[in-house]
């Protein structure tokens, strides 16, 4: 079982840390677009016209939502209301990770993956791009990062199942994403 969760935690935070590199992609296309298109009045940009570029901005942001969704449940990044779960001894914090997974969780991932299945298959059967002629023709490649999201979120909460139920049974778990500052 450790092994499986330490897979999975590997798995998301490797994605997770590549993907950040999308903001960083997405600063400089935008600033060469602003000087290209108010600076230079250019129409195209390295080849490719500017409107491909604006789109792929769009593109590196909704993909770095979608595969970055399991790298900050990883780390305890999403929202929650803490009103209870910080003031929770570690057991109840536990209870709280494995039975919201499972009962939550889990069940809004295969209902995001459940839903988006028809229209990404149509997408890829039509190799969907852009409405825009000079967009980027790889629009069926963006609605796959839906399925995406819902598989390595999915994992990461089976990754904090595994995690929960072993401390729970009083088993040594290696979880260097957990701080003690989540456990406060």
């Amino acid at each position: 079982m450790q092994a499986l969760y330490k897979a999975i935690d590997a798995l998301n935070d490797r994605i997770g840390r590549f993907v950040a590199w999308f903001t960083v992609l997405m600063v400089l296309i935008q600033f060469a677009l602003v000087v290209a298109r108010y600076i230079f009045s250019a129409a195209d940009f390295l080849f490719l016209s500017t409107l491909w570029w604006q789109e792929a901005v769009v593109y590196l942001h909704g993909s770095l939502i979608m595969a970055a969704a399991g790298y900050t449940f990883l780390h305890n990044g999403h929202v929650r209301v803490d009103i209870f779960y910080r003031v929770a001894s570690q057991r109840s914090q536990d209870w709280t990770d494995l039975i919201g997974s499972a009962v939550f969780l889990l069940p809004v991932c295969y209902l995001i993956a459940w839903s988006a299945w028809p229209n990404v298959m149509l997408s890829w059967k039509n190799f969907e791009g852009s409405t825009e002629t000079s967009g980027i023709p790889f629009k069926y490649l963006l609605k796959s990062t839906v399925l995406l999201l819902a598989v390595l979120l999915a994992l990461q909460a089976v990754s904090t199942m595994i995690k929960a139920a072993l401390r729970l049974m009083d088993e040594d778990v290696d979880d260097p994403f957990r701080t003690e500052e989540t456990l406060d």
